[in-house]
């Protein structure tokens, strides 16, 4: 029983982890890459959709980012909704070619990006304690309802509490990287 809340406390804290390098990546340190589009979501065709569903992401040199947009009627929808991202980008538009030109980083703009990378890891930390106590109360639970006894337990909760730690950890080296990465150039 023990290992069926192991895996599901493990997949979902995994989740959690891969949502955070995605949201991570998201935030550009200098160099064009058609991942700092990955969070933003246009609504085309009755749903959201990312950029690449909607055209082809090329990055022709390290300071622009092309979008070929396949379908001309998104042009105004994507064009819009890069203007509202946290991106900071201004598009320019020819023909079915959305380009973005990435301004130079000012150090205010690496600090916004510095803050905004502390508060997804922090966002993150918690979703991951929230797993953890889910998994422990389950724990508990069983040793309440006499299916396991009480070393049992105890074990299961200090092993609950490594597997946390290691996320935990894991989440501050992301995030170191992307501190190092963004305090370059």
């Amino acid at each position: 029983m023990y290992d069926i809340i192991k895996d599901d406390i493990t997949s979902r804290m995994d989740s959690s982890i891969q949502s955070f390098k995605s949201d991570m990546q998201g935030i550009r340190a200098g160099r064009a890459s058609p991942s700092m589009l990955d969070s933003i979501k246009i609504d085309a065709y009755g749903q959201k959709m990312n950029i690449n569903q909607l055209g082809n992401i090329t990055t022709p040199d390290p300071r622009t980012i092309n979008i070929d947009i396949w379908d001309s009627a998104n042009i105004s929808l994507v064009e819009k909704a890069l203007r509202e991202s946290d991106l900071g980008i201004n598009p320019m538009i020819e023909g079915n070619l959305i380009r973005l030109p990435l301004p130079q980083l000012t150090e205010e703009r690496r600090s916004e990006f510095l803050k905004m990378a502390s508060k997804i890891s922090e966002n993150t930390k918690v979703a991951v304690r929230n797993i953890r106590r889910d998994g422990i109360e389950q724990v508990k639970k069983l040793e309440k309802d006499k299916e396991i006894g009480q070393d049992d337990s105890k074990k299961y909760q200090e092993n609950i509490d490594k597997i946390t730690a290691d996320q935990i950890k894991s989440i501050d080296e992301i995030l170191k990287n992307k501190e190092e990465d963004l305090k370059k150039i």
